[in-house]
Protein backbone atom coordinates (compact mmCIF):
# COMPACT_ATOMS: atom_id res chain seq x y z
CA UNK A 1 0.00 0.00 0.00
CA UNK A 2 3.01 1.97 1.03
CA UNK A 3 3.96 2.06 -2.88
CA UNK A 4 0.82 3.21 -4.72
CA UNK A 5 0.47 5.79 -2.50
CA UNK A 6 4.56 7.26 -3.29
CA UNK A 7 3.83 6.87 -6.65
CA UNK A 8 1.07 9.13 -7.02
CA UNK A 9 3.06 11.21 -4.61
CA UNK A 10 5.72 11.27 -7.04
CA UNK A 11 3.11 11.71 -9.81
CA UNK A 12 1.54 14.91 -8.20
CA UNK A 13 4.97 16.07 -7.63
CA UNK A 14 5.82 15.88 -10.84
CA UNK A 15 2.80 17.41 -12.02
CA UNK A 16 2.93 20.31 -10.01
CA UNK A 17 6.74 20.87 -10.99
CA UNK A 18 5.87 20.81 -14.98
CA UNK A 19 2.79 23.34 -13.82
CA UNK A 20 4.87 25.59 -11.89
CA UNK A 21 7.36 25.50 -14.41
CA UNK A 22 4.98 26.30 -17.31
CA UNK A 23 3.24 28.84 -15.34
CA UNK A 24 6.60 30.37 -15.18
CA UNK A 25 7.95 30.13 -18.16
CA UNK A 26 4.54 31.98 -19.18
CA UNK A 27 5.16 34.67 -16.54
CA UNK A 28 8.55 35.03 -17.79
CA UNK A 29 8.07 35.48 -21.20
CA UNK A 30 3.95 36.51 -20.97
CA UNK A 31 5.36 40.34 -21.97
CA UNK A 32 7.92 40.05 -24.73
CA UNK A 33 6.63 43.05 -26.68
CA UNK A 34 4.48 45.68 -26.31
CA UNK A 35 1.26 46.28 -28.26
CA UNK A 36 1.77 49.47 -30.75
CA UNK A 37 -1.74 51.04 -30.29
CA UNK A 38 -1.05 53.44 -32.62
CA UNK A 39 2.03 55.59 -34.19
CA UNK A 40 1.64 58.94 -34.93
CA UNK A 41 3.94 61.03 -37.63
CA UNK A 42 5.01 64.18 -36.00
CA UNK A 43 6.65 67.29 -38.48
CA UNK A 44 8.03 70.48 -37.37
CA UNK A 45 8.13 73.71 -39.51
CA UNK A 46 11.54 74.72 -40.97
CA UNK A 47 12.01 78.63 -41.95
CA UNK A 48 14.98 78.41 -44.58
CA UNK A 49 15.68 81.94 -45.25
CA UNK A 50 16.93 83.10 -48.74
CA UNK A 51 17.81 86.93 -50.88
CA UNK A 52 15.58 88.15 -53.33
CA UNK A 53 16.83 90.56 -55.55
CA UNK A 54 14.90 92.77 -58.67
CA UNK A 55 16.20 95.64 -60.39
CA UNK A 56 14.15 98.67 -59.54
CA UNK A 57 13.81 101.72 -61.35
CA UNK A 58 14.94 105.03 -59.47
CA UNK A 59 14.37 108.35 -60.55
CA UNK A 60 16.74 111.02 -59.20
CA UNK A 61 17.56 114.93 -59.70
CA UNK A 62 19.96 116.08 -61.86
CA UNK A 63 22.73 117.47 -59.83
CA UNK A 64 22.61 121.42 -59.85
CA UNK A 65 25.42 122.79 -61.65
CA UNK A 66 24.11 126.26 -61.12
CA UNK A 67 23.10 126.46 -57.80
CA UNK A 68 22.40 130.32 -57.37
CA UNK A 69 20.61 130.37 -61.25
CA UNK A 70 22.74 133.11 -62.45
CA UNK A 71 22.30 131.67 -66.30
CA UNK A 72 18.53 131.84 -66.08
CA UNK A 73 18.92 135.71 -64.78
CA UNK A 74 21.04 137.13 -66.79
CA UNK A 75 18.80 135.80 -69.94
CA UNK A 76 15.95 137.21 -68.26
CA UNK A 77 17.38 140.30 -67.64
CA UNK A 78 18.73 140.60 -71.06
CA UNK A 79 15.43 139.23 -72.94
CA UNK A 80 13.58 141.72 -70.75
CA UNK A 81 15.17 144.70 -71.45
CA UNK A 82 14.89 143.88 -74.93
CA UNK A 83 11.44 144.02 -74.50
CA UNK A 84 11.45 147.05 -72.72
CA UNK A 85 13.42 148.83 -74.94
CA UNK A 86 10.47 147.81 -77.64
CA UNK A 87 7.81 148.84 -75.04
CA UNK A 88 9.80 151.40 -74.26
CA UNK A 89 9.61 153.75 -77.43
CA UNK A 90 13.55 152.73 -78.78
CA UNK A 91 14.63 155.61 -77.44
CA UNK A 92 15.78 157.33 -74.04
CA UNK A 93 12.87 155.24 -72.06
CA UNK A 94 15.88 154.32 -69.72
CA UNK A 95 13.20 153.35 -67.54
CA UNK A 96 11.61 150.83 -69.61
CA UNK A 97 14.70 148.91 -70.68
CA UNK A 98 15.55 148.76 -66.75
CA UNK A 99 12.01 147.30 -65.65
CA UNK A 100 12.17 145.33 -68.43
CA UNK A 101 15.44 144.18 -67.30
CA UNK A 102 14.35 143.55 -63.61
CA UNK A 103 10.74 141.54 -64.46
CA UNK A 104 12.76 139.45 -67.00
CA UNK A 105 15.67 138.74 -64.40
CA UNK A 106 13.28 137.30 -61.75
CA UNK A 107 11.49 135.41 -64.74
CA UNK A 108 14.51 134.02 -65.87
CA UNK A 109 15.47 133.23 -62.44
CA UNK A 110 12.46 131.33 -61.76
CA UNK A 111 12.47 129.60 -65.08
CA UNK A 112 15.61 128.05 -64.32
CA UNK A 113 14.45 127.21 -61.03
CA UNK A 114 11.50 124.93 -62.34
CA UNK A 115 13.57 123.45 -64.93
CA UNK A 116 16.10 122.31 -62.27
CA UNK A 117 13.58 120.37 -60.15
CA UNK A 118 12.33 118.84 -62.71
CA UNK A 119 15.33 118.07 -64.43
CA UNK A 120 16.38 114.19 -63.54
CA UNK A 121 16.77 110.80 -64.52
CA UNK A 122 16.30 107.38 -64.09
CA UNK A 123 18.89 104.55 -63.02
CA UNK A 124 18.58 100.80 -62.13
CA UNK A 125 19.32 99.46 -58.94
CA UNK A 126 19.26 96.02 -57.44
CA UNK A 127 17.44 95.72 -54.43
CA UNK A 128 17.59 93.11 -52.93
CA UNK A 129 15.71 91.61 -49.29
CA UNK A 130 15.22 88.53 -47.09
CA UNK A 131 12.18 85.65 -47.55
CA UNK A 132 12.08 82.90 -45.67
CA UNK A 133 10.90 79.78 -47.75
CA UNK A 134 8.74 77.44 -44.97
CA UNK A 135 8.58 73.54 -45.15
CA UNK A 136 7.33 70.77 -43.25
CA UNK A 137 10.04 68.21 -42.20
CA UNK A 138 9.58 64.78 -40.42
CA UNK A 139 10.43 65.37 -36.63
CA UNK A 140 9.56 61.46 -35.69
CA UNK A 141 6.72 59.30 -34.22
CA UNK A 142 4.40 59.25 -31.41
CA UNK A 143 4.17 55.77 -30.50
CA UNK A 144 1.01 54.56 -28.22
CA UNK A 145 1.70 51.18 -27.19
CA UNK A 146 0.57 49.00 -24.77
CA UNK A 147 1.86 46.90 -22.28
CA UNK A 148 -0.08 44.36 -20.01
CA UNK A 149 -2.68 46.89 -18.69
CA UNK A 150 -0.71 49.54 -18.67
CA UNK A 151 -0.83 52.27 -22.10
CA UNK A 152 2.10 55.09 -22.68
CA UNK A 153 3.54 56.82 -25.15
CA UNK A 154 6.70 57.44 -26.17
CA UNK A 155 8.23 59.49 -29.33
CA UNK A 156 10.83 57.99 -31.49
CA UNK A 157 12.59 58.45 -34.93
CA UNK A 158 11.48 55.80 -36.80
CA UNK A 159 8.45 53.69 -36.66
CA UNK A 160 8.10 50.81 -34.60
CA UNK A 161 5.51 48.64 -36.59
CA UNK A 162 2.83 46.52 -34.71
CA UNK A 163 4.80 45.82 -31.15
CA UNK A 164 7.74 46.94 -29.65
CA UNK A 165 10.51 44.45 -27.81
CA UNK A 166 10.08 44.67 -24.13
CA UNK A 167 13.35 42.91 -21.70
CA UNK A 168 12.66 43.45 -17.71
CA UNK A 169 9.45 45.28 -17.98
CA UNK A 170 11.37 47.83 -20.26
CA UNK A 171 10.89 48.79 -23.64
CA UNK A 172 13.36 47.85 -26.49
CA UNK A 173 14.33 50.23 -28.63
CA UNK A 174 16.92 49.35 -30.80
CA UNK A 175 19.02 51.85 -32.87
CA UNK A 176 16.84 54.67 -31.79
CA UNK A 177 16.49 57.79 -29.67
CA UNK A 178 13.98 58.28 -27.41
CA UNK A 179 12.90 61.55 -26.68
CA UNK A 180 11.00 62.45 -23.70
CA UNK A 181 7.16 63.10 -23.79
CA UNK A 182 5.47 65.66 -22.16
CA UNK A 183 2.34 63.96 -20.88
CA UNK A 184 -1.14 65.51 -21.97
CA UNK A 185 -1.97 67.18 -18.43
CA UNK A 186 1.80 68.54 -18.76
CA UNK A 187 0.98 70.06 -21.94
CA UNK A 188 -2.67 71.62 -20.83
CA UNK A 189 -4.26 69.54 -23.27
Amino acid sequence: MKRPIIMAALVGAGVAATAGSVAAYKMLTKDDYAEVVSVTPLTEQVRTPRQVCNDVAVTRQQPVKDPNRVAGTVIGAIAGGVIGNELGGHGSNTGAKIAGAAVGGIAGNKIQQNMQQNATYTSTEQRCKTVFDVSEQPAGYRVVYRLGDTTGHVQLDHDPGPRIPVRDGQLVIADAQTVPMQTDSARGS
